[in-house]
């Protein structure tokens, strides 16, 4: 009986000290990456450090290629605003979605309220949304970005020339409006303002939402002329102007770069820079630099497409990294939906592939894509394919006089035949080598024909078989 009533206590000792044992916590669940995305408005090819910039330093930019990686042929998706921005929105070619050129206070038709922009497909995983600069797919109500997946919206709704001062159409476009949410809350902006307060919104936004994932997208408004800088900037660079200007910008990327750090979030951001199209060459010294490229904004050569991009993830993409195999602004939707692990629409065609192997430098990544488009309006101009690329016969502008301070310089439309160019050998875009691989063009007219089959070429009256129509205005503003 005694043994019994021994074995008995013993147990209930034994489950009594398991009770009381501290239960191991459970392992938090894996936190969702955040990402910053900055995009510049006409920043040149050669408009940063590590890409050969001179007159000036960029530090910060230069620390995002030190410490991440830096592609030497990214593209913008057209060499236009509104085009480029709906194509790094939504994961498409601007001619899929009915976005051309550069919106301005006169349109009655913006992004469709049927596309998912990256802030859309992001939302349903629990991130903060925000955007905090020039938007440029529409500035009535049901266009601004708080209307596409956006909690917070500050800037301009298209570009800052597009004001009474406008040096070539004076009086055309009416005072400038700055946007907060979807309400105007001021008239004609001070602009030297416009990069400090974008930046300290985003810092803002990064201390408020340091504890859930985020998604935040600084488009800013420079160095799209008007050129404006704050005085802080003012004359500290060599080159003027526009040196001051691209210094500013640089410190607005350390800014959201120091509060990373200062919040805990560098390891678990992914902060990525590039630009929306070449630079605004008639401009002269309030232009940017293509480097070697041939053209600029508003052409389909190498000049008016190619940006610069840089990457930074610590710990998840190798610091250092140069990535030669191209790619496009398309590829940042899926590429981010993967990573944060969201679900792409399914009822729609898109046309950007996740390209994370290439951003982590991966030895035998694939390019995902056969072949990139550049159209201009609704005209193709020019495929790439590989080390490849094949102008179709077509108009261009050409810059034969640049202008100075801030008055634009004389263009005139030039025309180029059908040119192939290897752009290993010559990303300059010199030399034709058509008729020594006729082999090549063959392939790359496949192309062509693919791209004139599903999204259309006004240059030889073609309707895309798979083009989604803009938004329109549903009331009058």
């Amino acid at each position: 009986m005694n043994k019994s009533l021994g074995v008995i206590a013993v147990v209930l000792l034994s489950l009594w000290a398991g009770w009381r044992q501290p239960v191991a916590p459970v392992v938090a669940a894996k936190r969702l990456p955040n990402f910053v995305v900055i995009f510049a408005d006409d920043l040149g090819y050669g408009d940063v450090g590590v890409y050969g910039a001179q007159g000036y330093e960029t530090p910060n930019l230069d620390r995002l290629a030190k410490e991440g990686v830096r592609f030497t042929d990214f593209y913008a998706a057209q060499a236009v605003c509104s085009a480029s921005r709906a194509a790094l929105l939504t994961g498409c070619y601007p001619n899929r979605i009915g976005i051309r050129g550069a919106l301005d206070h006169t349109a009655k038709y913006g992004i469709n309220d049927n596309e998912q922009t990256i802030a859309e497909v992001l939302k349903p995983r629990g991130y903060a949304t925000a955007i905090f600069g020039k938007w440029h797919l529409g500035h009535h109500p049901q266009f601004l970005p708080t209307h596409h997946g956006f909690d917070e919206y500050f800037g301009l709704p298209y570009s800052n020339d597009m004001w009474p001062h406008h040096p070539v159409t004076k009086n055309y476009y009416p005072d400038v409006p700055l946007i907060e949410g979807d309400k105007v809350i001021q008239l004609d902006p001070d602009q030297t303002k416009l990069t400090t307060q974008y930046t300290e919104r985003a810092v803002s936004f990064i201390e408020r939402n340091k504890d859930k994932p985020f998604f935040l997208y600084v488009p800013h408004s420079m160095p799209h002329v008007p050129l404006h800088v704050s005085d802080k900037f003012k004359g500290k660079t060599a080159r003027g102007l526009y040196g001051d200007v691209i210094a500013e910008l640089d410190w607005s990327v350390g800014e959201i770069l120091a509060a990373l750090k200062r919040n805990g979030l560098d390891d678990n951001t992914l902060v990525i820079f590039t630009s929306d199209n070449g630079p605004w060459l008639e401009y002269g010294d309030h232009a940017g630099s293509r480097g070697n490229l041939r053209g600029s904004k508003g052409t389909a050569f190498e000049g008016g497409v190619r940006e610069p991009f840089l990457a930074r993830w610590p710990g998840r993409i190798p610091a250092g990294a140069v990535v030669k195999r191209p790619a496009m602004t398309i590829d940042l939707l899926p590429t981010l939906a993967k990573l944060a692990g969201a679900a792409l629409p399914k009822d729609r065609l898109l046309d950007g592939r996740d390209i994370w192997p290439l951003l982590t430098a991966r030895k035998n990544a694939k390019e995902p894509h056969d072949a990139f488009y550049f159209f201009w309006g609704g005209e193709l101009h020019a495929v790439r394919s590989g080390k490849w690329k094949l102008h179709l016969p077509h108009p261009w502008r050409d810059v034969p006089e640049l202008g100075r301070g801030g008055q634009p310089g004389r263009t005139r439309q030039a025309q180029i035949e059908l040119s192939l160019f290897d752009l290993e050998a010559d990303s300059s875009e010199t030399t034709n080598v058509a008729a020594r691989h006729p082999e090549v063009v063959t392939q790359l007219m496949v192309y062509v024909e693919r791209a004139r089959t599903d999204l259309g070429d006004t240059l030889v009256k073609r309707e895309g078989k798979n083009v989604r129509p803009a938004g329109t205005l549903k009331t009058n503003p």
